[in-house]
């Protein structure tokens, strides 16, 4: 059960992945039961957040449709997600001075948690913790986190002095809160990776769309 008040929060959809076990393209716009999978990311996370943007790199107007700002790397060469959290703390630095905290989800987890913003902020603040992750099924997924945007010199300096690419890796540096989700009906963690991946969220929207 979530204790404090909710601090404004900047939502980041990384969707900046080369999608090579797709044969390319972007993962996020596959459709999945009528609805493309980023508008069911972005369904689930904007009453959650104080604004969304998308991390992309490439041709933004690709994402037109979807209302968003379109933030790229800031570092070259796609060193993963680390580079679009990090420009994520950048632009929220920059554009909304008021906002300490940003939340990254991946651009393909249609399902992601109702409360997702809410328990990781009570997690961090209970367990006096710098940065939170979200789990389930006994698996950390530290792409979907929340960040503060005080940190992001010392993550320039990871990424770019450092070479520094997996994001555990980084936060095995800060007290870092977990908290975990129950994978039962679906676990809310699922992400399309694979053309299989697809069929099987084909299954898992269906009963996450159910009354």
């Amino acid at each position: 059960m979530v204790t404090i008040d909710i601090p404004l929060t900047q939502g980041v959809l990384l969707a900046g992945g080369l999608a090579r076990r797709m044969g390319g393209g972007d993962k996020p716009m596959r459709t999945i039961g009528g609805r493309t999978i980023l508008e069911r990311v972005i369904a689930r996370l904007k009453p959650q957040c104080s604004g969304l943007i998308l991390n992309a790199n490439g041709d933004p107007a690709r994402f037109a449709s979807f209302g968003l700002q379109v933030v790229a790397d800031d570092v070259p060469g796609f060193p993963g997600p680390l580079a679009g959290i990090l420009a994520a703390l950048d632009w929220t630095a920059a554009n909304r001075p008021g906002v300490e905290w940003v939340l990254s989800a991946a651009g393909d987890c249609p399902f992601l948690p109702r409360d997702l913003v809410a328990r990781l902020h009570d997690a961090r603040e209970r367990e006096n913790a710098r940065l939170a992750v979200a789990a389930s099924g006994g698996q950390s997924h530290p792409v979907i986190g929340l960040w503060h945007v005080a940190l992001r010199e010392e993550l320039r300096h990871a990424l770019v002095v450092e070479d520094l690419r997996k994001i555990d890796r980084w936060t095995a540096r800060y007290p870092l809160a977990t908290v975990n989700w129950p994978v039962e009906p679906l676990d809310p963690f699922f992400n399309a990776n694979t053309v299989e991946d697809v069929a099987e969220a084909e299954r898992l929207a269906a009963l996450d769309d159910a009354p």
